[in-house]
């Protein structure tokens, strides 16, 4: 995949800056991004002001990043005498001595680095003679939130594994009995823990992993944060969020659904139908030029309209619509752009979340959410999975 770097490349430009230098391992995205490059230990892109990209790994590394990573160079470690350096200046000056002859060899003497850059390579670099300017915008962050085709096809492959898990957890709630108030599976009691096992191990069927799911019921349902905790009851707002991440391709997926196995109250229904209206609101709101700004205004309107509070009505309320419309998604699960009050303008490629919701502890929480990818015309929804409050027992995967 060729990745459009000229907005680095500018700013390399402006700041009379021979450079741009990322010393970190895979787990950054901007790491993994720019040098197209997956490690587990820190390595060093080098961005140069012609848009080439410069690789320095270790030698454990360097055969898969020569075949992998599309680099102009890759360099090994050990072309700097790397254990000789180490062996006589110790790990952290032998190594900073390894970057500067790296460095030197292309003539560098000035490098913009991100905000996450090694303070204490930094430090040792700048007394080494070289100049390190904090690049302060998240240039590459910006660069990344506008998808080609095959990353929007990574998402969309995370979102169906997505979809099978939760159709998983949604067929577990539909499928169990009713014993006093709290739903049993197996002769045993369905417990939030449970739910979260099964989703795991769909979504390992299907290539991706996650750290942490919500399976949030009742009250806990109405912390929009809480993973949720203890069995599962009838008559109760279920909240299920899922957030996988492919293992391959490192792309993340996003998708909410509430359900209540049992007889919701008239105000849970009322809150859910709300919900989706507000929901319904921001899918009609998105397409190009529209700011996210202008898309979380269109799910407040609905959500005041119908009498609950939000942060834009009461900036201090506890209970309503408190948290904002959506966020973008990648090979990060929070990113850019945001559907937020201070969101910025939407752009083709953007792959974005819309998750309203409605809260409070006396009655639980609703929320719903797709990943919607922005297009020339509106938007394409790379979610296609039911919207129902009623759970119900899926022997298929939806897809």
């Amino acid at each position: 995949m060729e990745i459009d770097l000229s907005p680095l490349t500018d700013f390399l430009a402006a700041e009379e800056l021979d450079g741009y230098l990322i010393d970190d391992d895979a787990t950054d995205s901007d790491q993994r991004y720019v040098s197209g490059f997956s490690a587990p230990d820190a390595y060093q892109t080098l961005v140069t002001p012609d848009g080439a990209v410069h690789l320095l790994v270790s030698g454990l590394e360097y055969g898969r990043a020569v075949k992998e990573s599309g680099a102009d160079t890759v360099t090994r470690y050990a072309t700097y005498d790397s254990q000789e350096l180490i062996a006589e200046h110790g790990r952290y000056e032998g190594f900073l001595r390894v970057q500067e002859r790296f460095l030197d060899d292309r003539e560098i003497a000035s490098v913009g680095v991100p905000r996450s850059f090694p303070t204490g390579t930094a430090d040792g670099l700048r007394a080494r003679g070289l100049e390190v300017t904090v690049e302060p915008d998240g240039i590459v962050g910006e660069i990344r939130s506008v998808k080609h085709d095959e990353e929007i096809e990574h998402v969309h492959r995370t979102q169906r594994a997505n979809q099978s898990a939760m159709a998983v957890a949604e067929s577990l709630i539909g499928g169990a009995n009713v014993e006093d108030d709290v739903l049993y599976h197996e002769g045993e009691p369905l417990t939030s823990e449970r739910v979260t096992e099964e989703i795991e191990v769909a979504l390992l069927r299907n290539g991706c992993s996650l750290d942490e799911t919500i399976v949030a019921c009742g009250e806990h349902g109405a912390d929009p944060h809480d993973r949720g905790s203890g069995p599962l009851e009838a008559n109760e707002l279920i909240v299920i969020d899922i957030f996988p991440r492919d293992k391959e391709t490192k792309y993340f997926g996003d998708m909410t659904r509430t359900f209540c196995r049992g007889d919701p109250t008239d105000e849970m229904r009322r809150r859910y139908e709300v919900t989706r209206e507000a929901f319904e609101a921001a899918l009609e709101a998105i397409e190009p030029g529209v700011t996210g700004a202008a898309v979380h205004d269109a799910v407040c309107d609905v959500i005041e309209d119908a009498g609950y509070a939000t942060f834009r009505s009461d900036p201090g309320t506890e209970t309503g619509f408190i948290h904002s419309t959506g966020h973008g998604v990648g090979l990060d699960i929070h990113e850019s752009p945001s559907l937020s009050p201070s969101g910025e303008e939407l752009e083709v490629g953007h792959v974005v979340t819309v998750e309203p919701g409605i809260y409070d502890p006396a009655v639980g929480g609703v929320r719903i959410e797709d990943l919607v990818v922005v297009t020339e015309d509106g938007y394409e929804n790379l979610t296609d999975y039911p919207i129902d409050l009623e759970p119900s027992i899926r022997t298929e995967p939806a897809e």
